[in-house]
């Protein structure tokens, strides 16, 4: 499996590498320590040293992708997995380290940087990219929405998915609009729903087709 995506594993590894370079190239103009963290209203509230953000910060990144795709080559259900659809996974990583990049240093170089506006744009497109990539997701164990039910029945997986899908859809826009005057507890509420949502839609669609199961027999 990682040889069918190699090319891909090689690209997404090297634009990994990206901040790196950059950081490298801004070594000495960097501070020590970098922020790390912001709050919701964008005011940083964590500090890492310049080292871990121009390395450690991309190495972590870069093993996830690995630990991510390793995971995916043991999945027994792996011949399930749509190609489109995993290169599209391999891709979250490196774009989401680049983003880093662009909001991390210049904000270390003292360039004022809205994360607090960028931040829920970015999620909550994301949210948008994975909702219209969930009804497209076939029974795996390391992709999709993983459940009992689900995993009992190839029908409550997809009817699952394509609920779930336009939940996450909703609330990516939703996430987006939070940018503009949003606030922390709302935000919560709607990544509870995102999960919280589908779950019971599996969980009543088994309850349904289970009452037909017995009536019909």
């Amino acid at each position: 499996m990682i040889k069918k995506y190699k090319k891909t594993l090689i690209i997404t590894s090297l634009v990994l590498l990206i901040p790196v370079l950059v950081g490298l190239l801004l070594w000495n103009q960097l501070p020590d320590p970098m922020p790390s963290h912001w709050d919701i209203h964008g005011e940083v509230d964590s500090w890492s040293s310049k080292a871990f953000m121009v390395f450690g910060l991309p190495a972590l990144m870069l093993a996830l992708q690995w630990v991510c795709l390793l995971a995916c080559t043991a999945d027994p259900k792996y011949r399930n997995y749509n190609p489109k659809m995993l290169k599209l996974a391999l891709w979250i990583c490196p774009a989401i380290g680049l983003v880093l990049c662009c909001m991390v240093y210049p904000q270390a170089l003292g360039y004022s940087v809205p994360i607090e506006i960028i931040m829920p744009l970015l999620v909550g497109v994301l949210f948008i990219v994975i909702g219209n990539w969930l009804p497209k997701c076939q029974q795996t164990y390391t992709m999709g929405i993983k459940l009992p039910w689900t995993f009992a029945s190839e029908a409550n997986w997809n009817a699952t998915h394509r609920f779930g899908g336009k939940v996450w859809v909703i609330g990516g826009i939703v996430t987006m609009l939070t940018a503009f005057g949003g606030n922390f507890w709302l935000l919560m509420v709607i990544l509870a729903a995102m999960v919280i949502l589908p779950a019971i839609y599996s969980y009543l669609y088994y309850r349904n087709h289970e009452k037909e199961d017995k009536n019909g027999n």
